[in-house]
């Protein structure tokens, strides 16, 4: 039995969560993979960029970029951080973030409806959902560019534009300033589960999990512990609250993983807005927090 706190705050936390739609996610998503492939440097990309530029423009928010020239296998190539800020009134940050390129596949049309396209419309809902709010805590949603690696992945191919956006956060003050940031990675998945990522923030996984509990959804948030190097890694490793979150169970055995099964058919509307729903709850207690 609730006590009549506890209720007013579960009330609370359904508004909150009624206000980010899994269908205008997925929706979202469906235009994003309509530009196909979208590798860094190409002109899908180019034309997804203005494309989520133009929807943050309708947005209450500050859009930022963090451009910069990539050394990869293949050469120089040009990738863009994308920033919508949702300013607050403490100085404070929180930030959720997802990559928006999909993987270099020659010879495959790898459009990446799950890994890449569901991180950026979920991204772009967010948006959507946060516009207009009384905030406490600046909230910066972030579309990091070359996540995925253009050869083989390693220290120094892949993450490109997270590792590129920490380290100058790190040098020019703001991550003193972040209070947490979540990743979300592959969250468009019919049957969702997310894992929980060992290598992130302990506590920030304890109150994504409890907040999955207390509005209904611990079914999604699974209790398998998994080591996973995605687009957090590089905040964590310089001392940031970082945390991701991934559904690295896409398919049978993984098996529509980086192939091009991985279309919008195998994504759902509800999955979007279990996610959703958690983070604006998520974010919603840690503005209570200094």
């Amino acid at each position: 039995m609730h006590s009549p706190k506890m209720l007013l705050m579960l009330l609370a936390s359904i508004a909150l969560g009624a206000d980010f739609s899994g269908t205008s996610a997925l929706r979202y998503t469906e235009r994003v993979v309509s530009f196909g492939p979208r590798p860094p440097g190409s002109a899908a990309i180019r034309k997804l960029q203005s494309y989520i530029i133009g929807e943050l423009n309708k947005r209450q928010c500050e859009v930022l970029f963090d451009a910069f020239n990539a050394q990869t296998p293949v050469g120089v190539l040009p990738m863009k951080n994308i920033v919508a800020r949702f300013k607050g009134s403490t100085g404070r940050i929180i930030a959720i973030t997802g990559h928006y390129d999909t993987k270099l596949m020659r010879g495959m049309n790898f459009v990446g409806a799950n890994d890449g396209g569901s991180s950026t419309g979920f991204l772009l809902e967010m948006a959507r959902a946060l516009s207009g709010r009384p905030r406490k805590d600046d909230v910066y949603l972030v579309w990091f560019d070359g996540e995925e690696a253009i050869a083989e992945w390693s220290e120094t191919d892949g993450a490109y534009g997270s590792r590129h956006l920490a380290k100058r956060w790190y040098e020019d003050g703001t991550a003193s300033r972040l209070k947490a940031l979540i990743n979300v990675d592959m969250i468009g998945d019919k049957d969702l589960g997310i894992l929980q990522v060992t290598n992130s923030s302990d506590t920030l996984r304890r109150l994504v999990w409890k907040v999955a509990v207390d509005l209904g959804y611990s079914r999604y948030f699974l209790n398998e512990a998994v080591y996973v190097d995605d687009d957090h890694m590089a905040f964590y490793r310089l001392g940031m609250n970082a945390l991701n979150l991934i559904d690295f169970q896409y398919g049978p055995q993984n098996s529509y993983w980086h192939t091009a099964r991985d279309t919008v058919d195998k994504l759902s509307a509800h999955s979007f807005e279990v996610v959703g729903a958690v983070l604006l709850e998520t974010i919603r207690r840690l503005e209570q927090t200094f």
